[in-house]
């Protein structure tokens, strides 16, 4: 399978430590397997620092038989808990070494937010959250599984 890592640099060799740990997952290697997003996600970081948009393309094993994974089929319950504790520190992802769901982006977080902060309960927030259209993301939690499943093939600048 392919996928995509988008940012301001070219990363042959992924680690998950120079991951923030207030994530969706909490730290680790995010990809995706929507180019588009991860051109998104290049343009904003480098808008932001200032820098080139870089687009990471690897070759990602699919036979995940051996590795603890979780999976969030779509947005429900136990995805909206697990977001909000990984983006409040806590570091629910040790218990995993590959997690995969829907991306809470700046758009799809301000929804989450309202429940976070206690403003909307989690029936509002899941009904709100039906409107977006999602995109996917993996977390590569444990250093020794993405050095395992991940292979960089190429990277390209994003205009």
């Amino acid at each position: 399978m392919i996928v995509y890592h988008g940012t301001t640099e070219i990363v042959e060799r992924p680690d998950v430590e120079h991951s923030k740990k207030y994530l969706d997952f909490g730290k680790g290697f995010y990809l995706t397997t929507y180019e588009d997003q991860a051109k998104k996600w290049a343009v904003r970081k480098g808008m932001r620092q200032g820098k080139k948009a870089i687009v990471n393309v690897y070759k990602m094993e699919d036979n995940w038989d051996k590795y603890r994974v979780l999976s969030f089929e779509k947005e429900n319950e136990k995805w909206l808990e697990f977001v909000c504790a990984c983006r409040n520190g806590e570091p629910l992802n040790r218990d995993y070494d590959i997690i995969i769901g829907s991306v809470a982006d700046d758009d799809v977080f301000k929804t989450v937010d309202m429940y976070f902060r206690g403003l909307w309960d989690k029936t509002k927030v899941l009904e709100e959250l039906r409107y977006y259209k999602m995109n996917d993301q993996i977390c590569i939690v444990n250093q020794d599984t993405l050095d395992q499943i991940l292979t960089f093939q190429k990277a390209y600048e994003v205009k």
